[in-house]
């Protein structure tokens, strides 16, 4: 058939537009996928322009190594952060506590005993969890698992360590259940039934077999939900109180490094003073403990990963 002018003229304007799309689109693309590097690099460097601009007034030895924090005391102000990293380390260690074996046990059944119509029901729910606004988590460690533990504990006080901690543990199951489960389903099933074949119970072959090939990620799930926890919040800050203490209580108040942070935010300091400024300096403090645990999350994911 012929092709007459107009349509040869058509189709070399659309091979064009064409042509200019494909050159364009990549642009497009690499400019969306550096929002997030640029938000990055704003955030880091907001903190350490205005945590440069605290050190100028507060001695950085003073700073890492103190183990007094009264930024609002009438006399002279004292900003130690020990005893902040200290209440956030309780935390942390009885979150992992609650967590680590709950969520690795819930893997281990979902990966190796449930069936399939179970796992399709009891994955949603279980990851229902992570959906959770935190401010309700912290309003039930405050009004119903402090109470409780009260109840068997009387020493413990209205504001502590375990409840919050208990509560973030709660919370960070999903990450840890579902991470792990992950990990374990991607181990071939050839290797399962090699296990079984030379008589191993289903257990032996979990818990001796599944869970060593899977290792890197189920450590690597442990280590970004410990990052989760250190960077908690509301729940802290409801159930765990503002009082920052460089001790081993647990049954008392506390105070950790986002608590103090809320606490700062909520007004009780004026704009350009150095308790306004400490809140940077604990915030970028924060941000080198989840930076350094989600380095350590991924050295741990190559450092132990099976190919298969």
């Amino acid at each position: 058939m012929r092709t007459s002018v107009q349509e040869m003229i058509a189709q070399s304007k659309g091979k064009k537009n064409k042509k200019f799309i494909e050159k364009f689109i990549p642009w497009i693309l690499l400019l969306i996928a550096s929002v997030s590097v640029l938000t990055t690099i704003g955030i880091v460097l907001t903190l350490i322009i205005e945590t440069i601009t605290f050190f100028q007034r507060v001695s950085v030895f003073d700073f890492v190594f103190g183990t007094t924090w009264l930024p609002f005391s009438n006399k002279e102000e004292l900003y130690g952060i020990l005893p902040l990293i200290v209440g956030t380390l309780k935390v942390t260690l009885i979150a992992v506590i609650v967590a680590v074996p709950i969520g690795i046990s819930a893997a281990i059944y979902l990966s190796e005993y449930a069936s399939e119509t179970v796992r399709r029901i009891v994955k949603p729910v279980l990851e229902v969890l992570a959906g959770i606004p935190t401010i309700v988590y912290g309003f039930f460690a405050l009004t119903f698992v402090t109470p409780l533990l009260q109840s068997v504990f009387p020493e413990i006080k209205i504001f502590n360590a375990i409840s919050p901690g208990i509560v973030v543990g709660i919370m960070i199951i999903p990450m840890i259940a579902s991470l792990s489960e992950d990990a374990m389903s991607s181990v071939p099933r050839s290797i399962r039934d090699g296990a079984l074949a030379m008589g191993s119970t289903k257990f032996e072959v979990a818990w001796k077999v599944i869970v060593p090939a899977a290792l890197s990620g189920i450590i690597a799930s442990v280590v970004l939900a410990v990052s989760r926890a250190i960077g908690e919040t509301m729940i802290v800050s409801l159930a765990g109180g503002s009082t920052p203490k460089f001790d081993g209580d647990f049954a008392g108040s506390i105070q950790t490094m986002t608590a103090y942070i809320v606490q700062v935010s909520k007004g009780d300091a004026g704009y350009g003073t150095t308790i306004y400024y400490s809140i940077y300096a604990v915030g970028f403090t924060l941000f080198l403990f989840t930076m350094l645990m989600n380095i350590l999350a991924q050295y741990v994911s190559k450092r132990f990963r099976e190919e298969y």
